[in-house]
């Protein structure tokens, strides 16, 4: 495919520290123009700083993040705004604001100073609240909705700004099992590039191009999730025990989890004791 020849992201040689800490180190990667790449890995593992210099949040100490070709630093951030929408891991209070309000804000980047919104606009949102299913809190004041109300609202919010580049830090945390499955097929397909961080490995596995594995600030693995998801590399990363097989439908890899961790945990310190 055509639009899956060139880089949407790339990245070298990114390194971050604080007070010496050091969050990320040395991570390499780069994601194709239409591809949905699923970053993974265990707490603490530097998902959340690797997707916060896509944005400019942070700024790493080295390396170089490239956005369509062209230096991320180069950007203003009007221009930023027009092609990266992020849809953080913490829902953000707006007093005073309607769900439907939130969702248009999403125009502000597309828009002049004092310019209204058009029919074209309106729809756009309308369209936006029904594909992430709110549309009929469309009134209800923004803080009144539940944790996974305000998520799909913001995931919305990201929709109207048409972005060529999608951002999601952990997007399913809040949802139940129906709208994380929903929503992350939703955002596959709008057609653009995506990177999100995901917990839940088996989802990763069934809506993820490719897999990034970050482990004590390191990518460890990266690749088709066959390649990522083993059971010796899941076993290394996340310290438990794990059978992979071929999920039923579609072919990828589905992990099954083995049990019994907090009674060998507490065989082992009876026998310290």
């Amino acid at each position: 495919m055509s639009s899956k020849l060139s880089s949407a992201l790339s990245v070298e040689h990114l390194s971050w520290s604080v007070d010496d800490n050091q969050i990320l180190s040395r991570v390499n990667f780069a994601l194709q123009q239409g591809e949905m790449l699923g970053l993974i890995g265990p707490n603490g593992a530097g998902k959340s700083s690797l997707l916060r210099c896509f944005y400019r949040y942070i700024t790493p100490e080295q390396g170089q993040v490239k956005l369509f070709g062209q230096n991320i630093s180069d950007f203003t951030q009007k221009q930023l705004a027009t092609k990266v929408a992020v849809v953080q891991q913490e829902t953000p209070h707006y007093f005073e604001m309607t769900t439907e309000q939130i969702v248009a804000m999403g125009l502000t980047p597309h828009k002049g100073l004092f310019e209204s919104d058009s029919q074209a606009d309106k729809r756009h949102i309308v369209d936006a609240l029904e594909k992430v299913g709110l549309q009929l809190k469309a009134k209800q004041q923004y803080e009144q909705l539940s944790g996974g109300e305000k998520q799909r609202a913001l995931i919305a919010r990201a929709i109207v700004q048409q972005p060529q580049l999608l951002i999601l830090d952990e997007p399913t945390n809040h949802l139940d099992i129906r709208y994380q499955i929903q929503i992350l097929e939703l955002v596959r397909q709008l057609g653009i590039s995506v990177i999100t961080s995901i917990h839940d490995l088996n989802l990763a596995s069934a809506v993820c191009d490719r897999l990034l594995l970050l482990d004590k600030g390191q990518c460890v693995a990266q690749g088709l999730p066959d390649e990522v998801l083993t059971e010796a590399i899941i076993g290394d990363v996340f310290g438990v025990c794990c059978q992979v097989s071929k999920h039923p439908q579609h072919g990828k890899p589905l992990i099954t989890y083995f049990y019994g961790y907090q009674s060998e945990h507490s065989h082992d310190m009876e026998n310290d004791s």
